[in-house]
Parts: structure tokens; sequence; C-alpha cells
């Protein structure tokens, strides 16, 4: 029988957009689970005795971890809005504009490329880019920080606007993960998914619901190893901003040890919630064709250096979790360096979608396929004008232009940075070679801050007694506890 010509020339357009539309097995959906200020050493599975994260630890088990995992640093006190853009875009911060209008974005990508798009939660890089990356959207924060039980809310609408404005009535790690069930329950198969959650927890205010508050009281977790009551020299505005006023210099164990409490308390409430969202994976029968990512956009001080916040370069505070698992992944585990940033080359290589021509990224894929060890050799790290650092193997270097200072610390002996080996006899060429790669990779990513400075500040500082007023999102409890 032969077909008119019309009707073949229809079958055969029809079949190429089919081919066009990533489809079946070969092209996963993903769910990426982001968390919000969470130090990499607080996942039970991870080593953490401590901590309950029963579900986290099922996902370490079943997946990849990667352990030498950072933000890159950022140019403003709310390190968040840098390291999101560059999670969501594959570039380094010093290229990017903080509300991406001068890059694609890791959804906008996808969806041009047949995905669906999702997104849940937190979004710090204004409306315009979150708009142009998800097709679909509900319980949506644009901000950086609230009132867990208050969180100002937004959804897409079919039109492609956001609607219904409301502040929340429910804890947020609640509401996204209703939110996420709610688009895997719905979810009708007809394209791959791109799932973005974003929690806002551990960030405080540190208020988790009152039983998860009481379990770490009662079971408090061990002080950072590297407690101090106060930094032992001058950062600039790092030592003043608003994280770092929700306690009383100097710091007291009293004191820390109960934001410690408070904030385990936000991550094991987090992780029941995630316990949640990966439940309702399975029972969609969706997890086989699904890879899930858990990461969160940077680490937290809690205490170490007599510090609280995310505003120094200390492996506390840019250290991250990472995790991939899914179909074609491993179980397996690597300290070979990466970045958040990474992420956005992954994901587009396990995609099968080309990548853009600027990227910092790099995939990890071949360190799981045991291709290769690591992707790259040292890492960078830099915050605003005030701190470079650069490690190499176990080595890692930190200058201080403003004061005129540099730390250097050897992290296999000495993993909490506690003992510095600058002003040690023998260290002037490991400390010259460590200067040069940073220089070099200040000149790779166009970081133009020099490591010298005309008139430097004394180092010196005591912040006893200093007056602190609360912000605005501290619960009344915390103003009155702390405050």
């Amino acid at each position: 029988m032969r077909f008119p010509r019309i009707f073949l020339l229809f079958v055969l357009a029809a079949a190429c957009c089919v081919s066009c539309r990533p489809s079946g097995p070969e092209h996963p959906n993903f769910l990426f689970l982001f968390a919000d200020d969470q130090r990499a050493d607080t996942i039970g599975a991870w080593g953490n005795d401590h901590i309950r994260t029963p579900h986290l630890d099922r996902l370490v088990e079943r997946g990849f971890s990667f352990h030498s995992n950072y933000n890159m640093g950022g140019n403003s006190g709310a390190v968040c809005v840098p390291s999101r853009a560059m999670v969501n875009s594959g570039l380094a911060y010093f290229r990017l504009e903080s509300d991406l209008s001068n890059a694609s974005t890791l959804p906008e990508i996808l969806g041009r490329n047949g995905y669906i798009t999702f997104a849940t939660g937190k979004w710090h890089n204004r409306e315009p880019s979150w708009l142009r990356s998800f097709q679909r959207g509900k319980n949506v924060f644009f901000g950086g920080m609230s009132d867990h039980t208050k969180v100002p809310l937004a959804d897409l609408s079919p039109e492609g606007e956001l609607v219904n404005r409301r502040v929340a009535e429910s804890f947020s790690s609640e509401i996204f993960a209703d939110a996420a069930v709610e688009f895997l329950e719905t979810y009708d198969g007809s394209a791959p998914f791109y799932a973005y959650v974003a929690f806002t927890t551990p960030h405080d205010p540190r208020q988790p619901p009152d039983m998860y508050r009481r379990m770490y009281y009662e079971s408090r977790p061990p002080l950072p190893a590297n407690f101090l009551p106060q930094h032992s020299f001058d950062l600039g505005s790092s030592l003043t901003l608003r994280d770092e006023r929700l306690a009383a210099w100097p710091r007291t164990e009293s004191v820390v040890g109960d934001q410690l409490a408070e904030y385990y308390g936000m991550i094991t409430h987090m992780d029941e919630q995630i316990g949640r969202v990966l439940a309702a994976l399975e029972d969609s029968g969706l997890a086989e064709r699904t890879v899930v990512i858990y990461a969160a956009d940077h680490g937290l001080a809690m205490g170490s250096h007599g510090l609280l916040g995310k505003q120094n370069l200390y492996e506390h505070s840019q250290k991250c979790p990472l995790i991939f698992a899914g179909p074609g992944l491993p179980r397996g585990e690597s300290e070979a360096f990466t970045y958040l940033l990474d992420i956005f080359p992954t994901v587009l290589s396990l995609a099968e979608v080309e990548l853009p021509e600027r990227i910092d990224g790099r995939d990890l894929r071949p360190i799981w396929e045991k291709q290769v060890e690591s992707v790259r050799d040292s890492v960078f790290l830099g915050y605003r004008d005030t701190m470079r650092a650069i490690r190499r193997g176990a080595l890692k270097l930190i200058r201080y232009p403003q004061i005129d200072h540099t730390q250097l610390f050897d992290l296999q002996k000495d993993p909490d940075e506690m003992v510095d080996l600058a002003a040690h006899s023998g260290q002037a060429e490991t400390i010259l070679e460590l200067t040069e790669l940073l220089l070099a990779w200040q000149e790779r990513l166009g970081d133009d801050q020099p490591l010298v400075v005309e008139n430097p500040r004394p180092k010196a500082i005591d912040l006893s007694g200093r007056q602190r007023e609360p912000d605005r999102w501290q619960p009344d409890w915390i103003v009155k506890k702390y405050f």
C-alpha cells in the first residue's frame, strides 16, 4: 500500500519531534534537594554520631558522596546569593551577576531540551531568573530568610504568572515538602522532570518545632573541637554582620551549646521532610529513573573559631554536603575537590544535553565511573575583599589583604584549622608556592583583588560587651533568650 507523500512527511516530522524530546530511561529525572547553611559534618552517615538524619543516611548508603565539596565563597555577606547563582549557572561568582541576568540557568537549559521544570522553596536570585527557569512552581519563597512559620510564598499560574502571594501558616520545611510531594504524585510522565526543592533550613532563625528542640536539649551534641570564645583577629565586617550578632561576645559554651542543639533540631526536622519526599518518589514508581542530588549552599561556623556565620573561608563554613544517588550511579565516596557549581555540568551530562561554551564547573561523572581520581588539583576560595584561600592536597593557605595576615594549615594533621604554620620556620617556600597558585587561580577567574594593600588595618580586636540588636525575623522566644 502506498501512502500519500504529505502523510509520509507528517510521520517523519512527528518522529523528529519525538526524538528531540528526552524520554525513556536514558534521560533521567532529577530531584534536587537543597539545604541552606548546613555544615558538611552534620550527617550521621558521614560520621556524626550525635545527629539523627536517617533519611539522608539512607541516601548516603545508596549514593555517591563527595566529602571535599566547597562553595567557592561570595561577594556579599549574604553568601547564599552568589552560592545559589553559581549552582544554577555553573559559573564562578566573579563572572556572574547575582540575579543571573547574564547566564542561562540549569533548569532553563533543561526546559529548552524537553524537560518539565518544577520548583518549590527558596530562590534568592530575583523573580525574573526564576520565571524563565521554571514551568511549574508552588510554595516559592523569593528572599534570603524568614521566620520559618511566616514565610512569604507565591505560586506559578498556568499562564506563567506569580500568583496567590501569601504568608505561610505552617513550618517552611513542611510546606516545601508538601509541594514536592504533590508534584511527584501528579506528574504525568509526559517528559522527564527536573524538580528543585530548596529548603530554608537550617538557616536561622534556629526555631525547630518544639519536639526537635527538646530532642537535642536532652541529648546535647558536643561543641565543635575548634570552639573559641572570640575569633583571634579582625575579619572586618565579617565579625559583626547579622549572623554573628546572634550571640554575645565572648561566646559562652552554654549559649553556643543551646544554639547548636537548635541547629541540629532544624536538620533533623528537615531530614524527616526529605523522607516524605523520597517516599513519594518511591511510591510513584519513579525512583528507578530519577537521580537524586542532595547539597547545601555552604556551611556555617556555629561556634567554630569564635564565629557563628559563613562569612569566612574556614572549612566549616565553605565545605558542604554533596551526594548523588540514582540509576547507574554506584555506591561510593570520594575526597576529590569539588564545587557546588559542578552540579550544573554533571546534570547536563547525565541528561545528555550540550554544555554552554562558558562554564567553570566540571562534570563529576568521571570520578564515580573511575576514569579519574579528581577533576581539579586545588580549590580556590574567596570572600569580598577581605580574604582569599587556596587548598592543594592537605595544605591550605588563607590570605587576609586588609590586615596583611597569612594563615597556613595542614588539614591532614589539623583538620580543625587550629595550628597556624605560617610563622613556623621552614614554611616560606610552601607559602610562596601556594601564593603563586592562588594568583594563578585569580587570573583564571578574573579576580582582581590584590593580596597586598596599602595601609593595612591592625589585626587585634576585642568585641566583648558590644551592643547587639535582633533582626526582624527572629521569633519572640529567641529574642528573649539570646538578646
